[in-house]
């Protein structure tokens, strides 16, 4: 109420000015996202695929440049740290180019189903799943192969390659696991910040991913590259990227994004959809009496 004593007394330019600097609300958030999941379950698999597998393709540069930085730094205890800056680049030229990555679609398109909650949404949501994951997957691989191609880059760049491929194949299940449940969690939170982000957007994703980079955290996409550098480059097997490597981070992954961001904030606001969903209800059912009643009022027709 105090807020809206102060805005009375500004114009319409200044209140278009405080419009553009606002924050969008908590429901604002959830809907922009929940249309983008609407828009993202009604693509033909054959775009999503296609968008997908740029994905995956632009997801191994976080592999290459982070190599790339770590092999022209010396090697120092904070080497690490400078090199995980390089992590961000896959992800800020996957959210700026609009592609298709997996576990945004792990807040995106969840939302239209906790929302509606019915089997068709839920087909969908697997189908869309499917479609972006194995696109992701096959785009990753794509990309390792093109990297391990001899003599392509410098011979102080393939043991850092390397480093990174053994580092993504980590043989404890668990520990994989409460890693990629992390990275889950900070990608779909990245998703919901970036609605308000605004021309911040560069910005988010490269403090969030680096964050991942930093604690090296288990990410099925971006660590797919890493890993089957891993199997091309012979210091891993196609077992140990399937079991020690996707089957963890990709449960890790969807446990974190879906239990701490999509299903957490969807719940804080949980009872404004419902009220905002019964008034359009309301409504509508008002405008077809309405329409009904002026129906019945207007006279029949002679033959």
């Amino acid at each position: 109420m105090a807020e809206d004593n102060q805005l009375q007394h500004l114009d319409d330019g200044e209140l278009r000015l405080a419009e553009r600097h606002s924050v969008p609300d908590a429901f604002l958030i959830h809907e922009i996202i929940r249309h983008e999941g609407e828009d993202e379950l009604a693509r033909k698999p054959g775009a999503l695929a296609l968008s997908g597998l740029a994905a995956g393709l632009s997801m191994g540069f976080s592999f290459l440049t982070q190599a790339l930085l770590t092999a022209g730094l010396p090697d120092t205890p904070w080497r690490h740290t400078l090199a995980s800056f390089g992590y961000a680049v896959g992800f800020i030229i996957v959210v700026l180019a609009r592609q298709q990555l997996f576990t945004e679609s792990t807040l995106t398109a969840i939302l239209p189903l906790i929302t509606r909650r019915d089997r068709a949404t839920l087909l969908g949501v697997l189908k869309l799943w499917g479609v972006v994951l194995t696109a992701n997957i096959a785009g990753t691989w794509i990309f390792a192969v093109l990297v391990h191609a001899p003599g392509l880059f410098p011979p102080a760049v393939t043991p850092a390659l390397q480093e990174m491929a053994q580092a993504a194949i980590h043989p404890g299940f668990a520990a994989t696991f409460v890693r990629a449940f992390f990275a889950g969690w900070l990608i779909a939170l990245m998703v919901w910040i970036l609605p308000s982000a605004s021309t911040s957007r560069p910005l988010i994703v490269l403090l969030i991913t680096y964050v991942v980079a930093l604690a090296q955290l288990s990410h099925i996409i971006a660590g797919s590259a890493e890993a089957a550098y891993g199997v091309l480059a012979g210091s891993a097997t196609l077992y140990d990227y399937a079991a020690h490597f996707f089957a963890p981070t990709i449960l890790g992954n969807i446990t974190g994004g879906i239990v701490m961001v999509s299903v957490l904030n969807h719940g804080a606001i949980k009872p404004e959809i419902e009220e905002r969903l019964g008034e359009g209800e309301r409504q509508e059912r008002r405008h077809a009496n309405l329409r009904a009643t002026s129906r019945a009022g207007k006279p029949k027709a002679g033959r």
